[in-house]
C-alpha cells in the first residue's frame, strides 16, 4: 500500500511561511510529480512527506495512520536524491545491501533482495564494481536499487536526474517510468523539468510559492489550464499570450495559443508579421514571429521542411478551437 494523504499542512521557517494551509491525495500506485520553478516549495513538501523536515501544523496519513509525528526510518518510504550518496569504498552489491544490513537482515536474505533489484535495474554484471567505476546514470540506478530492496511504501525521488546530460536524463527517465510500471509502487517525483513531468506522471501537481494551482493528468493540464501560470509553464516552448486588442477580439483579458496550434503561410492570414530567428530541428522547425503592437516574438512550431528565414514576412492563423481565455486575474474563462 501507498495511499499518502496531506491535511492542511503548513511550513514556516520563522516568520516566514513557505507552504500555505494544502490538501492533497496521493493514491496508492500513482506515479505524481511535483513541479514548479525554483524556490515554489516542491522539495519542501516532499521532506515534509518524507519526515526529513517537521510540519508547522497539520496532518500526513500515510495507508490510513498519522505519520506526522513519525520519525523518517519508520514511515515506510524511500528517497532518492539529486546526489547518489553512494559509499566509495563499497562495491554496488554492498551499496544496495546497505539499508538491509543495517535492519540486520541475514546474507542470504540480502543477497536475494539484491539480486533481484540488480535484475529489475541491469545491475546484475556491475554488482562487484565500486562507485567510481561506473557511469552517472549507472551510479545513479544504484542508488534506487538501495530504495527497492527496502520494499517501501512509496518511493520520493528529488530531482535524481539534475546531474545527468540530457542523453541519460532521456535514457534514466524511460528507465524510472518503467521501473514504475512493473513495481506497481507510489512513486513521488520531485522536478522542475516540465517535459519530465508530463512523460512521467500519472498526475501532476503545479506548485507556486507553496500554494498548489493545478492538480491533473499531464493531459488535463494541457488542455484545460485552470490560469495562465499552468498554462505558460506545462508546454514546450511554452504558450504565447496575447493582451490588448488582439484578446479583446475574443472577450478576454488575455489570450494563449499554443506554437503548434499557430499555421504560417507566406500569403495569407489573420496576423501579418516579420520572421525573426529561426531554429530547424530536422522534424520541427521553431520561429519567432514578431507583430506589429506585441512586445515578444510569437513562437510558432512548423514543419521542419519550412523554408522561411530571417526578415520574410509571414501570417499566422491560429486554431479558434485552440484558443485560451483569461480573465483580468489570469484565471482560465469558460
Amino acid at each position: 500500500m501507498g495511499q499518502i494523504t496531506l491535511n492542511q499542512i503548513t511550513k514556516s521557517f520563522g516568520d516566514v511561511q513557505v507552504i500555505p494551509p494544502l490538501d492533497l491525495q496521493i493514491n496508492d500506485g500513482e506515479f505524481v510529480v511535483f513541479v514548479g520553478p525554483s524556490g515554489c516549495g516542491k522539495s519542501t513538501l516532499l521532506r515534509l512527506i518524507a519526515g526529513l523536515e517537521d510540519t508547522t501544523s497539520g496532518e500526513i496519513n500515510i495507508d490510513g495512520r498519522d505519520a506526522t509525528e513519525v520519525p523518517p526510518a519508520k514511515r515506510g518510504l524511500a528517497m532518492v536524491f539529486q546526489s547518489y550518496a553512494l559509499y566509495p569504498h563499497m562495491s554496488v552489491r554492498k551499496n544496495i545491501a546497505f539499508p538491509l544490513r543495517m535492519a540486520g537482515l541475514d546474507k542470504a536474505a540480502q543477497n536475494a533482495k539484491v539480486e533481484a533489484a540488480a535484475k529489475v535495474l541491469n545491475l546484475t554484471d556491475y554488482l562487484e564494481r565500486r562507485p567510481g567505476q561506473l557511469s552517472g546514470g549507472q551510479r545513479q540506478r544504484v542508488a534506487i536499487g538501495r530504495a527497492i530492496v527496502r520494499e517501501p511504501a512509496a518511493f520520493l525521488f528529488d530531482e535524481p536526474l539534475s546531474n545527468l546530460d540530457a542523453a541519460l536524463r532521456v535514457n534514466m527517465r524511460l528507465e524510472i517510468s518503467e521501473l514504475h510500471q512493473s513495481l506497481e509502487t507510489t512513486m513521488i517525483y520531485v522536478t522542475h523539468d516540465q517535459v519530465e513531468a508530463m512523460t512521467m506522471a500519472d498526475k501532476i501537481v503545479v506548485l507556486q510559492a507553496g500554494v498548489i494551482e493545478q492538480v491533473g493528468s499531464p493531459l488535463d493540464l494541457y488542455h484545460t489550464p485552470k490560469n495562465k501560470f499552468v498554462a505558460g509553464f506545462i508546454g514546450s516552448p511554452k504558450m504565447n499570450f496575447l493582451m490588448g486588442a488582439y484578446a479583446s477580439e475574443f472577450d478576454a483579458t488575455t489570450i494563449g495559443i499554443r506554437p503548434e496550434h499557430l499555421s504560417v503561410s507566406a500569403t495569407e492570414g489573420k496576423w501579418a508579421g516579420k520572421v525573426g530567428v529561426s531554429e530547424h530541428l530536422g522534424s520541427d522547425t521553431f520561429l519567432y514571429v514578431e507583430i506589429e503592437g506585441h512586445d515578444e516574438p510569437l513562437t510558432v512550431r512548423s514543419s521542419g521542411e519550412v523554408a522561411l528565414r530571417h526578415g520574410d514576412v509571414v501570417h499566422l492563423t491560429p486554431d479558434p478551437e485552440k484558443i485560451h481565455r483569461f480573465d483580468n486575474q489570469g484565471l482560465r474563462m469558460a
